[in-house]
């Protein structure tokens, strides 16, 4: 397996005791937030797997890009300082941010920040991200580009793995867990999760809860990173050729299942209902989830819960908690406490 080990693995898996006896249902949490200190989140686990290919490729800057609270962008800048390398990120900005959260974290850390607006991540964040390249290129470095999130291909293969680790856990915990809920914001991490249960026949359902975009959008992203984590996986011996091509045959959007009743009134931006529920969670196991991604899925899956709805046939649901605890601060504010 060609990765780099850089997170605290494997992360625990516990049990929410007084939130799974509120909704009636056995809800468990994976501790993906304890990946490390710097780079907590899941973002570590796919930076394993791309790190080491911009290492093997000689390449001495990473550069990255996602909003100005970016749990991925503050990830890489710390790998990559802890490594020894150098990292630049473009940054999605409405106005001049305050120095705080995980922003803070990147400029503390070394990280070369160049901004942009809103249309211009939407329309042209590989066109700039490529610009970037070029300028260090011509002063002698050797970028290496990670798309949005590290969901791409190789970066897929961090949650692959992370669903084995899940299976090997639930041996040793004597359980199964017959449904997995994560956070959904780039495509990367379901996409890894659902083809690790799809090629190696575990049979459980991965849902993704969206925190902006549409179903469509993803189904499109997760189709679109198969085909190249198929390569990697007949190369790294996880697979066989034969298998590959037979699933490339038969996969289909469709297979990889997604709510997007819960983006709110957009990414990163947050209801007073979203902040009230993270409140109650931290209040009642504390467990403190972030405003972005772990915070609006936890509340889809309370409220499906508490409706009867797409979680109804569940008796072991597994929440894996992405992290982001740094883009917490930002919103302190915004809560209301008695």
């Amino acid at each position: 397996m060609r990765k780099l080990s850089l997170a605290n693995l494997p992360t625990k898996i516990e049990k929410m005791v007084r939130w799974s006896a509120e909704k009636g249902v056995n809800i468990y949490i994976k501790r993906d937030d304890q990946t490390g200190s710097e780079w907590n989140g899941n973002k570590i686990r796919k930076l394993e797997f791309a790190i080491h290919e911009a290492r093997d490729r000689g390449c001495d800057l990473l550069i990255t890009c996602g909003g100005i609270q970016s749990n991925h962008c503050r990830a890489t800048v710390a790998a990559a300082t802890r490594l020894g390398m150098k990292a630049a990120v473009l940054l999605r900005i409405e106005e001049k941010p305050p120095v705080e959260g995980n922003y803070f974290l990147d400029l503390l850390m070394g990280a070369d920040v160049r901004f942009c607006t809103r249309p211009e991540y939407s329309n042209s964040r590989t066109q700039i991200m490529e610009e970037m390249a070029q300028k260090y290129r011509k002063e002698g470095l050797k970028p290496y580009i990670i798309p949005e999130g590290a969901s791409y291909p190789v970066g897929a293969l961090g949650y692959f793995h992370c669903m084995k680790e899940i299976v090997q856990q639930e041996e040793q915990m004597g359980i199964n867990f017959d449904t997995i809920v994560v956070a959904t914001g780039s495509g990367g991490t379901h996409t890894g999760l659902t083809l690790a249960n799809m090629l190696l026949g575990y049979g459980k359902r991965v849902v993704g809860m969206a925190v902006c975009d549409d179903n469509a959008y993803f189904q499109n992203v997760a189709m679109q990173i198969t085909p190249g984590c198929l390569e990697y996986l007949v190369e790294q011996g996880e697979i066989g050729r034969e298998q590959a091509n037979e699933f490339a045959a038969k996969v289909k959007p469709s297979d990889f299942e997604y709510i997007d009743r819960y983006v709110g009134i957009g990414y990163a931006k947050s209801r007073p209902e979203e902040l009230e529920h993270i409140r109650r969670i931290a209040t009642l196991e504390g467990i403190v989830f972030d405003p972005v991604y772990t915070g609006k899925a936890s509340y889809g899956l309370d409220c499906e819960l508490r409706r009867g709805g797409a979680f109804e046939k569940s008796q072991n649901i597994l929440f894996i908690h992405t992290g982001g605890i740094f883009g917490l601060f930002p919103v302190s504010r915004s809560f209301t406490f008695k």
